[in-house]
């Protein structure tokens, strides 16, 4: 594509908050402290998790960068910087997580493969851009089509990034024609953050924010789209990002056996506790975290137990200061994560849970065991902590 840097431009690594966890620094990954991700609705830009399978590119000529749309449409197209601002610009809240998040708590029942994050592997942002709705109406594609006259029912995101898992190919994804074409989907070629333009680490100069939906289908630094009758056969869509059950190892393995992972499920987790904390008296603790759900729907309630799950209480829940939250109101931010906070007495040791229920009744699963996975994807067990107090045992 013009306007890309060569491979040894790669290596110029973009500045980082010191602060971040670094899981792996080729290809870079990082989480943020958890303490970060609760002192905001939005997540700044520099506390959201970092996620990449290959080296991070370098689009060093704006006025040159262009998408093509390709495929089984009627006009294919190229789409500068300049045509896809043109388009009505959306603001869209969503929050996006990488579907390894709390991989590491599933690897303490059995090791598994992928990058070993925490419980920041997830961040809510403002995204601003055009939606895809109406890019795909440049084309001919009508909003809310499920199929072109030609065949085309999935839409596929190419990415200028090169992985290993591609044999040095690009990363790409693909999500179905009638998700991308209908508007209230709010599917957007984002090129804002926060409102401010997109850093390198984020996918400059455009990339694809598919709300709800786990992380790896949202593509950065995109390069073409195109419109295929079947699913991309990329290696993230094919043979990786799938649920299977415990039963399922690296010697029985079929990958055809499961479709791609698409909608998060309801998650919840403990942000101002760390794994362990101890306190050095009894007394009231505040107890605080992120609850999200995919596909749209809303966090109906989050509880909070001190006892391990004997008990429960009820957490508060907000988006924006000063506006009551209700889930699935349109006041809500319907893509984006609730945070939650519940003040508690502590007059000893005790083991901290909390669990998150959505809009349409579907709960956290109590163990790890339960949803443990080759891979350690949607790791969604409740989330568990301990805190002590003096020198007493737990």
């Amino acid at each position: 594509m013009p306007g890309i840097k060569g491979p040894s431009e790669y290596s110029r690594e973009p500045t980082r908050h010191p602060s971040l966890v670094i899981n792996s620094k080729q290809p870079f990954n990082a989480e943020p402290p958890r303490s970060a991700l609760v002192t905001s609705y939005v997540t700044p830009v520099d506390f959201f998790y970092k996620r990449n399978h290959g080296p991070i590119p370098v689009v060093d000529d704006i006025e040159r960068y262009s998408v093509s749309l390709n495929g089984l449409i009627e006009t294919p197209k190229e789409l500068t910087m300049r045509d896809i601002r043109s388009l009505p610009k959306y603001s869209v809240a969503a929050t996006l997580q990488c579907a390894g998040n709390r991989r590491t708590a599933m690897s303490k029942v059995k090791t598994v493969k992928g990058v070993g994050w925490g419980i920041s592997a997830i961040g809510n942002a403002v995204w601003g851009g055009a939606k895809l709705a109406d890019v795909l109406e440049l084309v001919g594609i009508p909003k809310f089509t499920a199929a072109t006259k030609s065949g085309g029912k999935h839409v596929e995101f190419v990415s200028i990034d090169k992985c290993k898992e591609e044999n040095g190919g690009p990363y790409k994804a693909s999500i179905p024609l009638f998700q991308a074409t209908n508007p209230d989907a709010d599917v957007l070629l984002a090129y804002e953050m926060n409102g401010e333009c997109l850093n390198r680490d984020h996918g400059y100069p455009l990339r694809v924010v598919v709300p709800g939906v786990i992380g790896a289908r949202s593509v950065k630094w995109l390069d073409s789209i195109n419109i295929l009758a079947n699913e991309c056969q990329g290696f993230f869509m094919q043979k990786d990002y799938k649920m299977f059950p415990p039963s399922v190892n690296w010697d029985n393995i079929d990958w055809s056996t499961r479709r791609p992972q698409m909608d998060f499920p309801v998650q919840s987790a403990i942000c101002s506790l760390e794994d362990l904390t101890i306190m050095k008296q009894p007394g009231k603790v505040r107890v605080s975290g992120y609850a999200v759900s995919g596909g749209g729907r809303g966090i109906e309630r989050v509880d909070v137990s001190m006892d391990g799950g004997k008990t429960w209480v009820e957490a508060t829940r907000y988006q924006k200061p000063g506006i009551s939250y209700v889930s699935d109101d349109t006041n809500s931010d319907k893509w984006a994560w609730v945070l939650f906070e519940a003040t508690v007495d502590v007059p000893h040791s005790v083991e901290i849970v909390a669990k998150a229920v959505d809009s349409a009744a579907n709960v956290q699963p109590e163990s790890v065991q339960e949803i443990w996975n080759l891979r350690g994807v949607l790791n969604t067990s409740w989330h568990q902590v301990q805190l002590r107090v003096g020198h007493s045992n737990l």
